[in-house]
């Protein structure tokens, strides 16, 4: 199965990816595309700029064609359209010009793991925590609501680290043709 994990920053994605990993042998953890293009030389700036994240979401879309079947994808291309609609230029972003490239990138996949923002991290006070809770709407209207007909199924993970691994692993058993 090919499965993403998305949310707002700080909410435990890294933590459930690698989670996933450790119990699901054969699969791949892909790590989100900031980390990889920044381990290529990619300097992003403290406050992203829209055109970073254009850049990002342009990397998703890749990692999504091209990784493996059974795959657990840390951040998808959803996750870089609610960044850009939420950033300071959203203005300047046109999300019409992406979701041809957006749907068949999704539709790779088997469900989007949705994390949600919980008061379970620690957050530091510099933090802009509007803009962490405006992605982390953003994010949910646009897996949940599907405004943009993206077609992918969205499991809300909530509660403990044990209780969200819980829950992926139950809808990859019914996935799977299993009881649960």
């Amino acid at each position: 199965m090919r499965i993403a994990v998305s949310g707002s920053h700080r909410t435990g994605k890294s933590t459930l990816v690698a989670d996933l990993a450790d119990l699901l042998p054969g699969y791949a953890a892909v790590p989100e595309p900031y980390e990889l293009l920044e381990a290529e030389g990619c300097d992003f700036p403290e406050v992203p700029s829209l055109e970073d994240f254009e850049v990002q979401l342009e990397r998703s879309i890749e990692l999504l064609r091209d990784a493996r079947a059974d795959s657990v994808f840390e951040r998808c291309p959803v996750d870089f359209l609610a960044y850009a609609l939420c950033s300071r230029d959203s203005d300047a972003f046109d999300p019409a010009d992406w979701i041809e490239r957006i749907r068949p990138a999704m539709a790779a996949l088997d469900f989007a793991v949705f994390v949600p923002v919980e008061d379970r991290i620690a957050v530091p006070v510099s933090e802009d925590r509007e803009y962490r809770l405006a992605v982390d709407e953003k994010l949910r209207e646009i897996l949940v609501d599907d405004p943009f007909d993206l077609g992918v199924e969205a499991l809300e993970v909530s509660g403990d680290r044990s209780r969200r691994v819980a829950m992926v692993l139950l809808r990859i058993r019914k996935g799977r043709g299993g009881t649960g």
